[in-house]
């Protein structure tokens, strides 16, 4: 079964930086998408970035020009480059994966596979 595992999460002044990183076990297809979640403590989940096998990218509005999402596939890892970290910024974080189409949406239901969360706090 696929198996997902995030790294690189901690604690950041505000605009810090940070990069995440998603292990992934193994990518069942050459056709894919892969995204990044965070949830604030009394908030619902939401998307922060995706990125698909064709290259293809989409950023929350809220993070547009500050995070960049990134993939070396080879090693079955993608990333979350995160720059100029705000105390809003402050959430669990999931990676999440999919194999059967490729859409650059970070869209909950389109995902099978996540990660269990890493921590990051940004502190004023």
């Amino acid at each position: 079964q696929v198996q997902l595992v995030e790294s690189g999460g901690g604690s950041v002044q505000a605009g810090g930086s940070l990069r995440l990183s998603c292990t992934v076990s193994e990518y069942t297809d050459n056709t894919y998408s892969v995204a990044w979640f965070r949830q604030a403590p009394e908030k619902e989940r939401e998307g922060v970035a995706a990125l698909d096998s064709d290259g293809r990218t989409n950023y929350a509005d809220s993070v547009q020009g500050r995070f960049t999402i990134s993939e070396d596939s080879a090693k079955n890892i993608f990333y979350l480059q995160m720059n100029n970290l705000k105390p809003e910024d402050t959430a669990m974080y999931y990676c999440a994966a999919d194999f059967l189409h490729a859409l650059p949406l970070a869209l909950e239901p389109f995902f099978k596979y996540w990660g269990q969360g890493t921590q990051v706090t940004v502190s004023s």
